[in-house]
């Protein structure tokens, strides 16, 4: 299968030159932009084609590479052919750089190459750029008259520059195939359900089909994915795996595992992409780009530096981009995007995939059958997915920003007043509506289009005041106020059914949210930008919900495998005589303490105790530390850094001679991704069902789903607490050799509703009536657990 290179990206390889001038926050997004070529498009003759493929097939270094695009539009007439490219951008076409305009031209000249090739009758063309400036709607029109021969000068040059790339790519994909074919899998053997799950891996990515995946805790589900993953690149089944998590930690195993591979004999090239508020030099910060050493003629260096770290290194981690990016003067966060072209795996977080605003333009700009996904942990892409396609904006910083802008003898121009007075009166509008209907909130269907309309010419205005501005408090303060508008903006682009507007009045301030209730088909979109898709978690029960809430429903499969633990290493203990809902925890407390006093006491080691808030947190701990004074605890803080949080986990040592109690957050950070293996955590206690918190849009959330499917209460509620409650349990056995006690205080677990949704190795529950019971119940474990490891 030949390797395909988009035009563009072949032309702004060779073409691109000069500094790194980011790209300007405009109001234009995607969307927006392929509305504007839709209506353009229909508005030409009927002897104009739009969206034609062309492709080219180039033989270099004995490897066949495919170069292709999509040509805007085609006309073809008896006065000859015409063919258009449409941009659109804020910007005045006079501002344009001649850089710019010069890639824009040249893949325009190569659509004009290629279609010339296809028609041997062919001797010119006519290029057409048409620009479209979304602020004012301006279209400027220029045309180049293009022949053959100057086409196949220009595509030959391109070509012979693109070469040693190109080459490149093919030595390292030979290697890359060659080390394939005979790598093993890094352990001697597999965990039960190891194999399986890689099979079934393999399977969906031979077939391009998305997969949804249980694995519980144990199965090695990052081995598990990325090694057939693998196995299916060196059959050139894909060209490039994206391993997407949530959090920095599984980043990190899965840059082990590719590691674990590597020292079996794959050579391959993988890159780990860092946020770029976390890799930008500390000199970077707050310096714009005219100014900044490492932006300033970026291109002249960028692909000396390419060389140099694609000839030395194989892993591509923050610490080598970081280092070749000092020494080659380089943005270290664009060279790490530009680096990511050449790599095989690219590990990332899920925003570079599925959020609309900061998406990954160069690989997902269109749909790739090269590009294939493994997303980790994926439960955690319910709630972020509803963040990333929802936006708020708020009044309450104009009062300040229209005191910094209060004209003065150095800023003669109330401009900015008069466009921020213009935003504050749409917010008084919604104010008065407000107050005037006697409430201090509203929800509707409707996106708010009035605000909407203000907020984008505000934005226009000052999208071009920033640019005349000295740093300033004024210019740092209007830039932060801008950038919500623009997300709200962008945002509001979006809205459709699943969307609900949230008007708030708190005191003298309104704030009007964008809320997206079910973002699953914008998920299913992205994950459509390539072949396929595995999706896993160890928690992903009752696996409908996750399909449904995930963008699943109609094109995808399911596959549940079995704890590869001994169910009966773990004790899951559920007290009937607990009730924590709000209004009866003053009553029930006394029982829990009983019961948390019942199960530390019984062997001595470390515990962890999960609550639903800080609040309730802090309650239970007191009343614990006063009935057992003796007995050492810690808890975990709000807003605790790596460092704390690493500190809070050292505590809970190996071989404990006495007893550790941790209070934490159910949900929180060491809810999941955290790995006490052995006897540093021998018991884990959850007080309540970890029911989200009652609230005005989770309760949007649950009539949205009420409506259509019945099932509100479970998909705004239950479920997610009952996915902290799993993931809380999973902390506890994490080899083959942990044994330990699970103890749920809420006699809510067990009604038939929730004893349906626990997972298949827990399928010997104990119900507790008393205290005195689950004293006993405990011994009794503790004491066959001892037989049978002295057997």
């Amino acid at each position: 299968m030949p390797t395909k290179i988009g035009i563009r990206q072949l032309v702004e390889f060779v073409l691109r030159k000069g500094d790194l001038n980011e790209v300007k926050n405009s109001q234009n997004t995607a969307l927006m932009g392929a509305k504007i070529h839709r209506q353009l498009q229909s508005s030409r003759s009927d002897a104009y084609q739009s969206e034609v493929y062309l492709k080219k097939t180039v033989t270099m270094n004995g490897t066949d590479y495919v170069i292709s695009g999509r040509a805007d539009g085609i006309q073809t007439t008896d006065d000859g052919v015409l063919i258009e490219e449409i941009k659109t951008s804020d910007q005045d076409f006079e501002d344009l750089t001649d850089n710019t305009r010069d890639l824009y031209w040249g893949q325009v000249k190569v659509y004009g190459y290629l279609l010339m090739q296809d028609q041997p009758d062919t001797d010119k063309v006519t290029l057409q750029l048409t620009y479209y400036q979304v602020s004012t709607e301006k279209i400027t029109k220029t045309q180049k008259v293009l022949t053959r021969a100057e086409s196949e000068q220009f595509f030959q040059q391109l070509i012979t520059e693109y070469e040693y790339w190109l080459t490149l790519r093919a030595d390292l994909r030979k290697r890359r195939n060659a080390s394939i074919v005979d790598l093993p899998f890094p352990f001697p053997d597999y965990r039960r359900g190891q194999h399986e799950l890689a099979v079934a891996v393999y399977k969906t990515i031979r077939l391009q089909k998305r997969l949804f995946v249980e694995a519980p805790t144990g199965t090695g589900k990052t081995i598990s994915t990325l090694f057939p993953a693998v196995k299916a690149l060196g059959e050139d089944l894909v060209e490039r795996l994206f391993y997407l998590t949530a959090k920095q930690s599984t980043r990190h195993v899965a840059e082990e595992a590719v590691t674990l591979m590597s020292q079996n004999g794959l050579k391959l090239k993988s890159i780990t992409l860092t946020a770029k508020d976390q890799i930008r030099f500390p000199e970077e910060q707050d310096v714009p780009p005219e100014e900044n050493p490492f932006m300033i003629g970026y291109y002249d260096r960028l692909k000396p530096a390419l060389k140099d770290i694609l000839t030395h290194e194989d892993h591509l981690t923050r610490t080598v981009i970081e280092t070749y990016a000092r020494k080659h003067t380089l943005d270290p966060f664009e060279f790490s995007l530009n680096a990511s072209l050449f790599c095989d795996v690219i590990i990332c977080d899920y925003n570079y995939l599925f959020d609309p605003l900061v998406y990954l333009q160069r690989f997902f700009s269109e749909d790739d059958p090269d590009n294939f996904f493994l997303v980790d942990e994926v439960h955690n892409l319910v709630s972020r997915s509803r963040d990333m396609y929802s936006a708020a904006i708020s009044d309450a910083p104009i009062a300040g920003l229209l005191k910094l802008a209060k004209p003065d003898k150095t800023q003669p121009s109330d401009d900015l007043q008069r466009e921020l007075k213009k935003v504050r009166r749409s917010f008084t509008r919604i104010s008065r509506v407000l107050t005037d209907d006697g409430v201090n909130e509203q929800v509707g269907p409707l996106p708010p289009e009035k605000l909407l309309a203000t907020l984008r010419q505000f934005n226009e205005f000052v999208g071009d005041w920033m640019q005349k501005q000295e740093p300033s408090d004024l210019l740092t303060a209007v830039r932060d106020y801008f950038f919500d508008c623009l997300t709200f903006v962008k945002i509001g682009d979006l809205f459709d059914g699943s969307y609900q507007t949230r008007l708030v009045l708190d005191g003298h301030h309104v704030t009007v949210k964008e809320l997206c209730l079910d973002p699953s088909d914008f998920l299913d979109q992205s994950l459509s930008r390539g072949a396929g898709a595995v999706l896993f978690s160890a928690t992903l029960s009752p696996m409908t919900y996750y399909q449904n809430v995930l963008g699943g429903t109609d094109n995808s499969l399911a596959y549940q495998l079995p704890s590869p633990f001994p169910p009966k290493h773990q004790a899951i203990l559920v007290t009937q005589y607990v009730q924590t809902t709000y209004h009866e925890r003053a009553h029930s407390e006394g029982a829990i303490i009983d019961s948390l006093t019942a199960l530390v006491t019984a062997k001595p080691g470390n515990y962890l105790v999960f609550l639903p808030s800080y609040g309730y947190l802090t309650q239970i701990k007191a009343a614990f530390e006063l009935a057992n004074p003796d007995i050492q605890t810690t808890a975990q803080t709000n807003a605790m850094d790596g460092a704390t949080r690493q500190a809070f986990l050292d505590q809970f040592q190996a071989d404990a001679t006495q007893t550790l109690v941790g209070f934490c957050v159910l949900g929180g950070i060491f809810s999941e991704g955290i790995d006490l293996r052995g006897d540093r955590l021998i018991g884990v206690a959850i007080v309540s069902v970890g029911l989200p918190g009652l609230n005005a849009e989770t309760n949007l959330i649950r009539d949205y789903y009420d409506h259509t499917n019945g099932q509100g209460f479970a998909y705004a509620y239950q479920l997610p607490g009952m996915n902290n409650v799993l993931q809380a349990a999973g902390r506890l056995i994490r080899s083959s050799h942990d044994v330990g006690i699970v103890l749920l205080l809420d006699q809510r677990f067990a009604s038939r509703r929730y004893t349906s949704l626990f997972p298949a190795h827990w399928q010997y529950y104990q119900t507790i009536r008393s205290v005195p019971q689950l004293s006993a119940t405990i011994a009794n474990f503790w004491q066959q657990m001892e037989v049978q490891h002295e057997n």
